[in-house]
């Protein structure tokens, strides 16, 4: 509920000429406004030696920032997250409880997934990079941390990397990969290890 006179603060996107004069488009779901708070509020990301990557929200619910520090003797999560959590306390207030995952951009897509699936552990991961696709196996007690209440886990870590994220259980991955084998296995000359190989490789009929 807002009244006028009140004090509100957001991300300016566009500026629109109308007939009845110029017309301001501000955002507080957008997820450069969750940048700019934390350039605001981290000193080390306002001075450039640490980088926002890419950010991913579901705005008043969760979001996930992916950060990276041009300087080895900075830890970049603990740049964002502050002395007992303070710089990041500061935001999730303007944001009005909004949780945020701050975690560490990773040239190597394998890791940054990972780590965008935090706190979740990953067993395997299988990389489609043609579709930009993967596939994450995680022990069977991890499943539902991994994909999140209602799929926000998932959604939010598919967001950040831009790659399209299916996530298995260690159970499931293994009777999957136990209907390939077997379907390969019909091949006319196909021994055991050859379809384990071809599944390997990405195979599965």
């Amino acid at each position: 509920q807002y009244k006028p006179g009140d004090r509100l603060q957001g991300y300016l996107m566009e500026v629109r000429q109308t007939t009845r004069g110029p017309q301001i488009i501000m955002s507080r779901a957008d997820e450069r406004y969750l940048m700019k708070l934390f350039e605001q509020e981290v000193p080390e990301i306002y001075d450039g030696i640490v980088e926002i990557m890419a950010a991913a929200r579901e705005p008043g619910q969760r979001a996930k920032i992916a950060v990276r520090s041009k300087d080895s003797s900075i830890d970049p999560v603990g740049a964002c997250v502050g002395m007992k959590g303070s710089r990041v306390q500061n935001i999730i207030q303007e944001l009005k409880g909004e949780k945020i995952d701050i975690v560490q951009w990773n040239e190597d897509i394998t890791r940054f997934a990972c780590n965008a699936l935090a706190p979740a552990e990953i067993s395997r991961v299988f990389l489609d990079e043609n579709n930009h696709e993967m596939e994450i196996v995680v022990p069977d007690t991890q499943l539902s941390l991994a994909i999140g209440r209602r799929g926000q886990n998932v959604r939010l870590a598919a967001k950040l990397t831009t790659w399209k994220i299916d996530i298995l259980s260690e159970s499931a991955a293994q009777a999957k990969a136990s209907e390939s084998v077997a379907n390969l296995l019909l091949i006319p000359g196909m021994s055991d290890t050859m379809a384990q190989n071809l599944y390997q490789s990405g195979f599965g009929s």
